[in-house]
């Protein structure tokens, strides 16, 4: 299975593992590019902007596309197994909607040198070229894996050793918290939250100061800060 991915940067990263890469598609001239198309044999075809424009079904392709092999998946098990410092660190996004939520998400765990994202197989969006624009090549280098129920996964990561941190708005302060375990953080959907089941898997539930006239954050901005909160001195500067 093949899918198509546009942008300049998304192609940038994706030619970092050019294996993956079927074909590129230019609008331009692009040196760089084609040198390195050239050098793993990927076929470059030439698609005038309007025909990009139909191929992607957006004008923000920025003149390339490629055609690459499907994303891979992870399990829970092999993200866990690449903890990269000494506490493990998984964000576990219950059923978000929005692919530049998600794409951002992604970003940021890339910054903060997160272990991966647990997102859920259905009414969920997934690893999609709208996603993989946004995430800016993140897409490529953060672990994810898609499971069938978010609850059960979250019980057994506690069995694991984890410690469930919910984000919502009627929790304590999440300065509060120290954050020197295992942690998922979990998000909720941009308009109902987290669902009641895995609310109460949670063993903490935390909140950002509202201090002025809007109630809530986008959920991509709220996990920025959580996420670097959560990983404040596990690495060496």
């Amino acid at each position: 299975m093949s899918q198509l991915m546009y942008g300049k940067n998304v192609v940038k990263q994706l030619l970092k593992d050019p294996s993956r890469v079927l074909c590129v598609y230019l609008s331009g001239e692009d040196r760089e590019t084609e040198k390195i198309c050239s050098k793993n044999r990927i076929p470059v075809k030439r698609a005038n902007r309007n025909e990009l424009n139909r191929m992607t079904a957006n004008g923000n392709h920025q003149g390339i596309a490629a055609e690459v092999k499907d994303y891979p998946l992870y399990s829970v098990d092999e993200l866990v197994a690449g903890k990269h410092a000494e506490y493990g660190f998984l964000i576990m996004l219950d059923e978000l909607e929005d692919p530049h939520n998600l794409g951002a998400v992604l970003r940021t765990a890339d910054a903060v040198g997160a272990d991966g994202v647990i997102f859920k197989k259905t009414h969920a969006v997934g690893l999609t070229p709208a996603v993989a624009k946004v995430s800016a090549g993140a897409i490529d280098t953060v672990k994810c894996a898609a499971v069938t129920n978010l609850t059960r996964t979250a019980e057994d990561l506690k069995k694991k050793g984890y410690w469930i941190v919910g984000a919502d708005m009627d929790g304590q302060d999440y300065r509060d918290l120290k954050y020197d375990f295992n942690t998922v953080l979990v998000i909720g959907n941009e308009g109902k939250g987290i669902s009641r089941l895995l609310r109460e898997q949670c063993d903490y539930i935390v909140s950002l100061p509202m201090r002025g006239t809007i109630s809530s954050l986008n959920a991509a901005v709220s996990a920025g800060i959580l996420m670097y909160r959560i990983t404040d001195g596990r690495f060496p500067r």
